[in-house]
């Protein structure tokens, strides 16, 4: 979208007169703050793209960040996130907000060791964290594990304490989330069997706006959630090689039938985006994540008959 129109300029396309019905609508219900922050600018970086909790040389774990005005919002905590942000050159002191889309450990294994790790670079502010339940027992009991450290490192070193800057919030059903002066978030109920809840977010700027599926199968509650977004990102399965991908894990019997029950084949994620009339479709938590036989162009032409839109299939630390 031009940033001139967030400057007060005269010249609007089209898609600038939607964009400023739209907002113009959501502040007359009084929910449109982050349309003050005039000539934000909203970046996406995919810091993990790979799904499931396999470490893998190929990719991480499911994770990615919103920046915006140099505030970190990060979507799911997969193993290596705080060092993915690194690597994106992030600072970690900068981040503001978590949101964790469900329960699984290649979304949460590294929820806490991100607060963790972020305090230990510097971070003396404030960090609301969102996700289903047991997030508050969670983030308790993290810190209770790593109490020795924490307090050691207040007394020998200087640091504000951890504990009073988190504040985790469970959310459990479908709405609004929370909003600042930067963004509007909003959820929905996605469906992962047999983790419940599980959700999908979106994020509402003043230049962009952004869906993050989460895990889940074809969800008519997430075409409702992306309707007219800029960018959908979507968990993607190519079912063809699911048989080889559990192959390699001898011991869960039953994966290829929650595989198949609990993600989206590539061709619904295309579907899906065409139903909510998304400009772009972003293909990331990629099962299978490191199967040489498939490839980018694998999945380009699997979604390709079924979306007319910019399509990109993610790999770690691209920036959207």
């Amino acid at each position: 979208m031009p940033s001139s129109i967030w400057r007060g300029s005269t010249r609007r396309t089209p898609a600038d007169m939607d964009r400023r019905a739209f907002i113009a609508a959501l502040a007359a219900l009084g929910i449109a703050p982050w349309a003050r922050a005039q000539g934000a600018k909203t970046r996406l970086i995919l810091l993990g793209t790979g799904g499931g909790p396999r470490p893998r040389k190929e990719n991480v774990s499911a994770s990615q960040v919103l920046v915006v005005n140099d505030q970190l919002y990060v979507v799911d905590c997969g193993n290596g996130v705080a060092r993915q942000l690194v690597s994106a050159g992030l600072a970690l002191p900068r981040l503001r907000h978590v949101y964790l889309t469900h329960q699984h450990s290649d979304h949460n294994a590294d929820y806490g060791n991100l607060l963790w790790l972020s305090w230990a670079s510097g971070l003396r502010t404030k960090v609301d964290t969102w996700g289903p339940p047991p997030l508050e027992k969670m983030t308790r009991l993290f810190f209770e594990m790593n109490a020795y450290d924490i307090n050691t490192r207040i007394a020998d070193e200087g640091r504000v304490p951890l504990v009073p800057l988190i504040t985790p919030h469970e959310v459990s059903q479908a709405g609004p989330v929370m909003q600042d002066e930067h963004v509007r978030v909003t959820c929905t109920l996605v469906d992962h069997p047999p983790v419940v809840p599980a959700l999908a977010y979106r994020f509402d700027t003043a230049d962009r706006s952004i869906v993050i599926s989460g895990d889940t199968n074809r969800s008519e509650n997430l075409v409702k959630l992306a309707q007219g977004a800029d960018v959908l990102v979507h968990e993607a399965l190519y079912v063809p090689a699911v048989d080889r991908l559990v192959a390699r894990v001898p011991n869960a019997a039953t994966l290829k039938e929650h595989i198949i029950a609990s993600h989206t084949a590539v061709e619904d994620c295309a579907r899906v985006a065409t139903a909510a009339g998304v400009k772009t479709l972003v293909l990331s938590h990629l099962v299978p994540a490191d199967d040489p036989t498939v490839t980018e162009q694998t999945w380009l032409d699997a979604a390709r008959p079924h979306f007319k839109g910019r399509i990109v299939v993610g790999r770690d630390l691209l920036e959207i």
